[in-house]
């Protein structure tokens, strides 16, 4: 890509030269941008303006801060500020009689060509004697400078109307331009350098200027001083994004997407791996609620913020090291997602972490719970890798109950118990120990290990949640003739992810809904499955209708009387929610997170993840893991960590709200509506008879180019590109007002999309 910056005054043409010069790359196939800082257009004023040109589609939108070549229009604003940013051997196009051998010790990195395009236009009589325009003048030393043909520069001029006087201006100025290379520049000349008279000896010499009512314009601000007239200054200000608000993994979700929205898509994972050590796994299974909060709903739909993650996950490098080296041993009771990730955080902070599991294998729900279809084993083992490669140590098939508890504390300095919700809740259908009835999780615990098929059954999953649609979906992937699910509320209240339910229904699973489970009959003798003679059943079901809202803040189901009907099956998957086994505890032990457990001799023991919160998401228990992983350092060291450290908050802001910004708070009319992107799926009528992955995910991160960061500095550089006296700057990250010369307009507060800026009374 070609960036060029022009600097000019009002009245001179700079807007226009960076069109023209844009409309000569246009017409060759070229993606283009021409802009200026339109907010400075009176006439004699200081301007800049910004041409951009590539072969590949342009997505920078911001002002030009680095630009390969530079174009002047009035030597008056000659000075240090014109080579800000500029590359090494980038050329600089001065309009003046000078030759450019005068400018060698003002610009020794860089190659200078001029040109009088001022004599050029008057001559041609383009404007007026003492305002001459000279846009298209320096179009053709541009083209000549800059390698395009003289030709393309005229099918510009023609295509935007510019015709006679105009055409010969660009045609003798491309002929009169001198180029010089000056000392200091190593980069090969191309071939406008070669022109005739580029080597030839210069009879002028730099003359000192007089002084001038535009005195300072080069770079600096006029002499006279305007700040005392303010009654407002601006500030800026920083509010909390509604995405990184719910986050229950405690992501820096606006920072890892302006870092993909910049295609750094390792500096993404980066910022991810700060909270967590899973975000290819929860960019597939997290119930993202932070899409759900999204202001961008309201203009075009949510940011795919999941999706963004798991391309994160998938394909960023980051290298994780450990922060430091300690001496104390800490023991983690399960490896689950809370588990797991309080390891990972114990670990980097120098701990020797060993995690105890009662099973063989490592992962807890993230292996055994999720079917293989929505969280593949080789991305679950690469992020458990992430773990173990910090030197956290296992020990599998070690279950841990009290009197093991006890003893694991007398030999470590702490201990996190992370064992989830382990007691299973069931449904009296009358059939005692029938094998016709299963518990979802031991089901798709089952399902992982193959050692269950439902071949020609008749399969009917009790409950609403994510364990419901994974062991409906995977029992048609098992071989079963029809499943169906029945759920006692409604739809709005079901806990499942809301992709999962569509999903579930797009593979053919039906959903009756105010459906409550009755009993379950035997009825007679089937032979169909394979030979094996095993019972029909029936199951009783009764309708239900919605009534006032209970604990849970759903509104709770009641029983319609004499409304019962039958389900004819052969199997009932139970998944109707799990609660915490404590039996690990002493009696009387009370768990709440972050806060030590008592009466278990003199170590710190703490509950983590789903035992101590009830959450029930992956994202939480990471949360969970994290919070409590810096509680128990806190109780081991006395030191105090930040629990989330967001890239955005260390920026520099005059004011911090710890308030979040809702849309309403927003200029969303500034923003321009953009499809979402979803990513690619299997077809239902393919995957439902497959475990493999279903999603394929993004193929790049434009995606994250349509998040707005609400109440977060983006740098969009619309507060600079329109302050009407161009005394407001972005140095860097940092926004800075020139207080002698702002006015206290307002301006800038109004243009500015994500309300970053407030005025705020002397």
């Amino acid at each position: 890509m070609v960036e060029i910056r022009i600097h000019g005054r009002g009245g001179q043409g700079g807007v226009t030269l960076a069109k023209i010069i844009a409309t000569s790359r246009f017409l060759q196939g070229q993606s283009v941008q021409a802009f200026g800082l339109y907010a400075a257009e009176r006439s004699g004023a200081p301007l800049q303006a910004f041409c951009r040109y590539d072969d590949e589609a342009i997505a920078n939108r911001n002002l030009i801060y680095a630009p390969d070549h530079v174009i002047v229009l009035d030597p008056t604003l000659i000075g240090p500020a014109v080579a800000d940013g500029l590359e090494p051997g980038g050329w600089i196009l001065i309009n003046t009689d000078e030759w450019p051998e005068s400018f060698a010790d003002r610009y020794p990195q860089n190659r200078v060509a001029t040109v009088d395009a001022t004599s050029i236009a008057r001559d041609n009589k383009l404007g007026t004697r003492s305002v001459p325009i000279v846009n298209t003048a320096l179009a053709g030393a541009g083209g000549s400078v800059l390698g395009i043909p003289l030709e393309e520069i005229h099918d510009a001029l023609e295509h935007l109307g510019f015709g006679g006087g105009n055409e010969t201006a660009a045609a003798e100025a491309f002929e009169r331009v001198r180029c010089a290379e000056l000392p200091g520049v190593t980069e090969p000349a191309d071939e406008a350098d070669e022109k005739e008279g580029g080597a030839a000896a210069s009879p002028f010499v730099a003359t000192e200027r007089g002084p001038s009512f535009l005195d300072g314009a080069g770079g600096g601000l006029p002499g006279i001083k305007t700040g005392q007239w303010a009654t407002q200054q601006p500030k800026r200000q920083q509010y909390v994004p509604p995405c990184n608000h719910v986050c229950p993994a405690g992501n820096d979700v606006q920072g890892f997407l302006h870092a993909l929205a910049r295609d750094d898509t390792d500096g993404a994972l980066e910022i991810l791996l700060r909270t967590t050590p899973f975000p290819s796994t929860c960019g597939r299974v997290c119930p993202a609620p932070c899409m759900d909060s999204c202001n961008r709903v309201e203009l075009d739909g949510a940011v795919n913020v999941r999706q963004l993650e798991r391309l994160a996950g998938d394909t960023g490098q980051a290298a994780i090291e450990p922060l430091a080296s300690r001496g104390e041993e800490v023991a983690v009771v399960g490896s689950g997602p809370a588990g797991l990730s309080a390891a990972y955080q114990l670990a980097r902070l120098g701990y020797g972490v060993t995690i105890y599991e009662s099973g063989p294998e490592i992962g807890g729900l993230l292996r055994t719970g999720i079917p293989r279809f929505r969280l593949p084993s080789d991305v679950l083992d690469r992020e458990i890798g992430r773990v173990l490669g910090l030197g956290v140590r296992v020990v599998t098939k070690h279950p841990i109950d009290r009197p093991t508890l006890l003893d694991l504390t007398r030999g470590v300095d702490a201990v996190l118990v992370a064992t989830g919700l382990q007691e299973l809740r069931g449904l009296r259908l009358g059939v005692g120990d029938s094998e016709a009835v299963e518990q979802g999780i031991d089901f798709l615990d089952r399902t992982h290990r193959n050692e269950v098929r439902v071949d020609g059954e008749d399969v009917v999953v009790v409950g609403g949640g994510n364990t419901a649609m994974d062991a409906a979906r995977s029992a048609l992937r098992l071989g079963a003739n029809s499943v169906r699910v029945i759920y006692r509320r409604t739809r709005p209240e079901m806990p499942a992810i809301r992709e999962e339910i569509d999903e579930a229904l797009e593979e053919g699973v039906p959903i009756d809904f105010l459906t409550q489970p009755i009993v379950l009959r035997p009825d007679g003798i089937d032979g169909t499955n394979g030979g094996n003679r095993r019972r029909d059943h029936h199951l009783v079901c009764r309708r239900m209708e919605l009534g006032e809202p209970d604990e849970s803040g759903r509104r709770r189901p009641v029983e319609i009387q004499g409304s019962d009907f039958d389900l004819p099956c052969h199997r009932v998957i139970l998944a109707v929610g799990q609660s915490p086994d404590m039996s690990v505890f002493p009696e009387g032990t009370e768990v709440r997170e972050g806060e030590r457990l008592l009466g278990l001799l003199e170590t710190p023991v703490f509950a983590v993840g789903d035992l101590a919160t009830n959450d029930g998401t992956v994202a939480g228990a990471i949360g969970s893991g994290r919070r409590s992983a810096f509680q128990m350092h806190t109780a081991l060291s006395g030191e105090h960590l930040t629990i989330t450290e967001h890239a955005a908050a260390r920026r520099d802001v005059d004011v911090w709200h710890d308030d979040v910004i809702r849309a309403d708070a927003m200029r969303l009319h500034l923003f321009e509506r953009l499809a979402v992107s979803e990513g690619d799926a299997v077809a239902p009528e393919l995957r439902r008879s497959t475990f493999d992955e279903i999603h394929t995910g993004l193929t790049d991160a434009t995606e994250a180019t349509r998040c707005l960061s609400c109440g977060v500095c983006n740098e969009c550089d619309l507060c600079v590109t329109y302050c009407p006296e161009g005394v407001l700057k972005r140095v860097g990250h940092e926004l800075v007002f020139d207080y002698s010369f702002c006015k206290g307009c307002g301006v800038c507060v109004t243009e500015c999309p994500r309300n970053v800026i407030l005025m705020s009374h002397l």
